[in-house]
């Protein structure tokens, strides 16, 4: 347990000490004055001041880190070197540097993963290709009242054979048994390294389908040349992307209606192992750069949208008002992680137990 803590802790340092990274470059080379770029949060463990006039600061909360820009709070407006005497486009750059540097490591580190081996879902022609190595065929879903569920069929089990017939593709599985409505065949399962067998019974499934009741993922590991990998690497980003703009829709149309908001994190990530844990910093990152986009007091998209405004007016909307919104914002935010792990929470722990000891 203190194992996973510490390995988070790192994991969030890192992300966000590269998400000010992104701010403190920009900051610095669009004539802006950097007064403290620091890794954790205070108390402060050590201090130094660069020749350049920037502290640089270790602290002990290691949460990732700050980059404290004069002038980003809109004082300073008639000095030169403060943020907010700058243009609302120098701003705007200032304030998406962090999200792109998220972004861009995010493709870097899928980018690594593509060249020396990544685990991830494939498909029939990128088998054909030759780039899949450790090809399986995974249960990622168990449809209730059928065959798989009855045999005890489970969400992680590899299918090796079927009536001792091993299959290169999900397609090919599908022909083998298209044909054989009513009849038992015997699946070869891969639970955790043990090597289980299931007669299970192809039935009619909804659609028109025959089947035993299971989701299957095709996986792998998926291996390209360099340029390919780097290709590869900003493509998934992209996907991804995609992906999570469509989820955090979600969740916050949940949030609305008064859905359940929690998200279960299930899959490859969950094993453990080097590559695993790439893919998981790399997709914490991609999280990362996404929620700060939002536009949403307190966050870089937040203060986009304020930079908008100012545009639109054409004169800066007021110190006071902005700042209080902005801590109206974060406390919403805070407030919305509380109410999230507070519904999963009522999810999975029975109150009722816990408490009937007392009374």
């Amino acid at each position: 347990m203190l194992v996973t803590v510490a390995i988070f802790l790192i994991i969030l340092g890192i992300l966000v000490f590269v998400h000010e990274f992104g701010h403190f470059i920009c900051a610095r080379k669009l004539g802006m004055k950097v007064e403290e770029f620091g890794f954790g949060f205070p108390p402060k463990i050590w201090s130094k001041t660069g020749k350049d006039g920037v502290v640089y600061s270790i602290n002990t909360i290691p949460l990732g880190g700050f980059c404290k820009i004069k002038g980003e709070d809109g004082e300073n407006r008639n000095e030169p070197d403060s943020f907010a005497s700058k243009k609302p486009w120098r701003r705007a750059i200032v304030l998406t540097a962090g999200v792109a540097m998220n972004f861009l490591l995010c493709a870097f580190l899928l980018s690594i993963g593509f060249l020396i081996g990544l685990p991830t879902q494939v498909d029939s022609e990128m088998v054909e290709q030759g780039i899949v190595q450790n090809y399986k065929m995974q249960v990622v879903g168990v449809l209730e009242g059928l065959p798989a569920q009855k045999a005890g069929l489970e969400t992680g089990d590899m299918i090796v054979s079927v009536n001792g017939n091993k299959f290169s593709s999900i397609k090919n599985l599908n022909d083998y048994t298209k044909d054989k409505l009513g009849q038992t065949l015997s699946y070869e399962i891969n639970r955790k390294g043990e090597i289980i067998t299931k007669d299970l019974e192809i039935v009619q499934i909804d659609g028109g389908k025959t089947g035993i009741g299971v989701s299957i993922s095709e996986t792998g590991i998926v291996r390209y040349p360099v340029h390919l990998a780097v290709y590869e690497g900003f493509k998934l980003t992209g996907k991804l992307t995609k992906l999570y703009v469509v989820a955090f829709y979600d969740i916050i149309k949940n949030l609305i209606v008064g859905k359940p908001m929690g998200v279960q994190v299930s899959g490859p990530v969950a094993k453990l192992g080097f590559m695993y844990l790439l893919q998981l910093v790399a997709l914490l990152s991609l999280n990362l750069a996404i929620i700060n986009i939002l536009p949403f007091p307190a966050l870089d998209g937040g203060r986009l949208l304020f930079l908008a405004i100012e545009k639109i007016r054409r004169k800066p909307v007021s110190q006071k008002v902005e700042s209080t919104i902005h801590t109206i914002g974060f406390a919403l935010l805070m407030i919305l992680i509380i109410v999230v792990t507070f519904q999963d929470v009522l999810r999975y722990v029975d109150f009722g137990k816990i408490f009937s000891g007392f009374f």
